[in-house]
C-alpha cells in the first residue's frame, strides 16, 4: 500500500502496537509468576524472556531510527510529493526468514535473573510509549520518505520501520499466548 497525503496509517499502527500490548498483557496477568519463568523445553525461551526479548529489539534498534530522522528528514522535503509504501508483507512468516537471529537480541532477564511481571510490563509500556513520543505529531509524508537500511530487510521507511516492529511483536506475543494456554490448561 502505497499513501501520498492525509493519511492516518501511523496512527492505526500504534493503536495496534498498544491493542497488542494490552492484550498479551492481559492474557499472562493472572499467571503464578514462577511460571513467567518457566521455560517449556531446554534452550527454549519462557514467557519472562520472550516479553523481555521485544524490548531489547527496540532497545538496540529505535536509536538509529532518531539518528535517521535526525540527520535525514530534510531529504524528505525534497519528496514531499512523492508516495511512500505503508506496509509489507510479514517477514517473520516467510519460510526464509531466519528465525534463529533472536539471540542478538538476548533477554536482560532470565529464569536465573527474574523480575516480576509488573517490571516486565512496565518496561514493554515504556518502550512503547517511546516509540509512540516518536512518531506523534510527525508528518507522515516525511516519516514515508527518510529510510533506513537493514540488512534483512533492505531499505525501509520509517513507516515500515514501525510496522516491522509491530509483527515482531505479534510473532512473539503469540508465542507468549501458545505458552500461556499450555501452562495453564
Amino acid at each position: 500500500m502505497t499513501h501520498s497525503q492525509n493519511s492516518q496509517v501511523v496512527q492505526r499502527y500504534l493503536a495496534l502496537l498498544d491493542k497488542q500490548r494490552e492484550h498479551v498483557i492481559g492474557v499472562v496477568s493472572g499467571i503464578p509468576p514462577e511460571l513467567i519463568w518457566q521455560r517449556p523445553a531446554l534452550k527454549e525461551w519462557c514467557i519472562g524472556e520472550i516479553l523481555n526479548h521485544t524490548v531489547m529489539l527496540y532497545r538496540s534498534f529505535f536509536p538509529f531510527v532518531g539518528f535517521a530522522w535526525r540527520y535525514f528528514r530534510w531529504t524528505a522535503s525534497i519528496f514531499k510529493d512523492r508516495a511512500y509504501r505503508t506496509d509489507l508483507e510479514d517477514p517473520y512468516r516467510k519460510s526464509t526468514f531466519p528465525h534463529w537471529a533472536g539471540f542478538l537480541w538476548k533477554p536482560k532477564y532470565t529464569p536465573d535473573n527474574p523480575v516480576s511481571l509488573a517490571v516486565l510490563t512496565a518496561e514493554i509500556r515504556e518502550m512503547h510509549q517511546f516509540v509512540r513520543a516518536f512518531y506523534d505529531g510527525k508528518d507522515e509524508q516525511k516519516l514515508g520518505n527518510v529510510f533506513l537500511f537493514d540488512p534483512l530487510f533492505g531499505f525501509l521507511n520509517l513507516i515500515l520501520v514501525l510496522r516491522i516492529g509491530i509483527y515482531h511483536d505479534q510473532l512473539h506475543y503469540e508465542d507468549v499466548i501458545t505458552l500461556a494456554a499450555d501452562l495453564v490448561g
